[in-house]
């Protein structure tokens, strides 16, 4: 039983590793897949965010990468500082059960 399983998961694999190749099943003189962004209907910031996508997917992806973690920081600080000032106090851990 345990072989019938790693043939059936090396098959798995092995499908796996060969699908990419169904894209170059159309051969040489197929084109090659040009991957944008329809900025037709964006403005500002957004405009900006998909320019920068059409033109560097290298530095789209470490700006998302160093942006999101900033976002993530800023809506903490922010949420911490609502909940102190409704009474929820986060700092010091009474347990209600004894």
């Amino acid at each position: 039983m345990r072989k019938l399983w790693a043939k059936i998961a090396s098959f798995g694999v092995m499908i796996l590793l060969l699908l990419p190749e169904l894209a170059l099943a159309a051969g040489p003189k197929a084109a090659p897949l040009v991957i944008v962004a329809d900025t037709r209907k964006f403005t500002g910031w957004e405009a900006w965010w998909t320019n920068l996508y059409n033109e560097s997917h290298l530095y789209f992806a470490l700006l998302t990468i160093a942006i999101i973690p900033t976002i993530g920081v800023l809506f903490g600080v922010v949420a911490d500082l609502i909940m102190s000032h409704i009474g929820i106090d986060l700092k010091s851990r009474e347990l209600a059960e004894h």
